[in-house]
């Protein structure tokens, strides 16, 4: 396993005072499954208190005492932190994930301190100075097999957190869960332990749900296998059996289409994170409102309206897991106006139409959208990849500079000030105004705008 150097220079020097340094955790793990490593944790054994491994740790570069009452050591070298920590015990004392007494004990196994890991891929660990990879509880051979399995079920159940890890873990790797990992997270379901959750924790792994994983759906058809999402979102349950039209939707349900549209939104992301999360969670969200609006008759079956009643249940949900007012006020106009790219292409849509739709919403952002919603489906023009309404849009867009940002005003209050206005409230109402004549393309230019302004008659 390569490391970095500064990791084999540590574990020399603990050799000294015959303790050793595993690498331990999802370096490991990634290791295996050959993904980049961000983060080398290692533990030490061998040491009897952490001031010993303190001292040794600011040889080589600084530390920091953050995390030392949870036995662990934030150590940085060349600008780069690693964790080093004591193997240690955990007993659940009280509800929530600082709920639990921690005992650091350098003298024990490394079997016994990775009981308290979640997942057998989770407690491998690499010897640094044996070159060696110890797996107590057969991780390599799950790897082979794509399972991902508990270790200890009276440690897994204390952290409620675990059943959305894995999750995010099944979506990731595209591994399916152990059979009794899953009964095992089902009941956890069931008796409400995930109750004590707080939003936080579970917003951070369904961002690594939604930013890590090629296949999202995977995770969110696990959370409804183990009734996560009948218990939790009910808007999102909402969309379960929810027919469409077999013309535009032959792919089957509202949340069959949905989930197909997280996929495609996988390909289509730029790698800007909260770009990419407002995203994500707005094709998630896209059409909740058809579970309100779907009307069947025999003639045929539609879902009129459904994107403004969309709204409110994106804002419960997102509420449900967020508390980023602005973040979640960004993303509902990419609800509302998803079917607008279509809209305006079929109806070739004037440039004026174009100007106000970029003064509601950020166009590119909502083609993407629009494109993730128009390729999730099985329908012949989807699978041929090419979303020509999108592409069409964006090209308008940029001729008329609204691609990313609405048209920028040619006037402002200190013109009117230069024509001989005294400032009042009739600015805003004559910015309006002149405003809404560049929208129309009546206006092009700031010299057009002040003889505009010159020429009215009732101001």
């Amino acid at each position: 396993m390569k490391l970095p150097s500064i990791i084999k220079i540590i574990s020399d020097e603990l050799l000294k005072y015959n303790a050793k340094a595993l690498v331990v955790g999802g370096s490991v793990r990634d290791h295996f499954l050959e993904l980049p490593i961000k983060d080398y944790d290692v533990e030490v054994y061998g040491l009897k208190t952490l001031d010993e491994l303190e001292i040794i740790l600011s040889k080589h570069g600084s530390v920091n005492l953050v995390g030392k009452s949870f036995g662990v050591l934030k150590f940085v070298y060349e600008g780069e932190e690693y964790d080093f920590s004591f193997p240690r015990t955990e007993q659940k004392i009280a509800l929530g994930h600082k709920g639990f007494d921690i005992a650091c004990n350098g003298t024990l196994s490394f079997e016994i301190a990775a009981l308290r890991r979640d997942f057998t891929v989770n407690a491998m660990a690499y010897d640094v100075q044996e070159q060696i990879f110890l797996d107590p509880f057969g991780a390599k051979i799950d790897m082979k097999n794509k399972v991902l399995r508990h270790i200890n079920t009276q440690t897994f159940v204390e952290d409620p957190l675990r059943v959305y890890r894995a999750i995010q873990f099944c979506a990731r790797f595209q591994y399916t869960l152990d059979i009794q990992t899953f009964e095992l997270c089902k009941n956890m379901v069931h008796q409400g332990i995930l109750d004590e959750l707080p939003k936080e924790r579970v917003y951070a792994e369904f961002t690594k749900l939604l930013l890590k994983a090629k296949k999202p759906s995977m995770g969110f058809e696990l959370m409804r296998k183990l009734g996560i999402i009948k218990k939790y979102y009910p808007e999102l349950y909402a969309l379960i059996d929810v027919p469409q039209s077999p013309i535009w939707h032959p792919e089957g349900d509202v949340w069959t289409h949905t989930l197909m549209c997280l996929d495609k939104m996988v390909t289509l992301l730029i790698g800007d994170e909260k770009k990419d999360l407002k995203m994500m969670f707005a094709i998630l969200s896209h059409d909740l409102g058809k579970a309100t609006h779907t009307q069947i008759t025999s003639e045929k079956i539609s879902a009129l309206g459904h994107e403004l009643a969309g709204i409110e249940p994106t804002e419960r949900l997102m509420y449900r897991l967020m508390d980023e007012h602005d973040f979640i006020e960004s993303l509902l106009p990419l609800v509302e106006h998803h079917l607008a790219p279509s809209i305006y292409f079929r109806g070739k849509a004037k440039d004026s139409t174009i100007r106000r739709l970029a003064n509601k919403v950020n166009i590119e952002e909502l083609v993407t959208v629009a494109r993730a919603d128009f390729l999730g489906r099985t329908t012949e023009a989807s699978l041929k990849g090419i979303y020509e309404a999108g592409d069409w849009l964006l090209e308008k867009a940029r001729s008329l500079d609204v691609y990313n940002t609405p048209i920028t005003p040619l006037l402002q209050g200190r013109d009117l000030i230069d024509l001989g206005y005294a400032p009042s409230k009739k600015f805003k109402d004559l910015l309006a105004l002149i405003y809404n004549e560049q929208v129309e393309g009546r206006v092009l230019s700031k010299e057009d705008g002040i003889n505009f302004i010159k020429n009215l008659k009732y101001y």
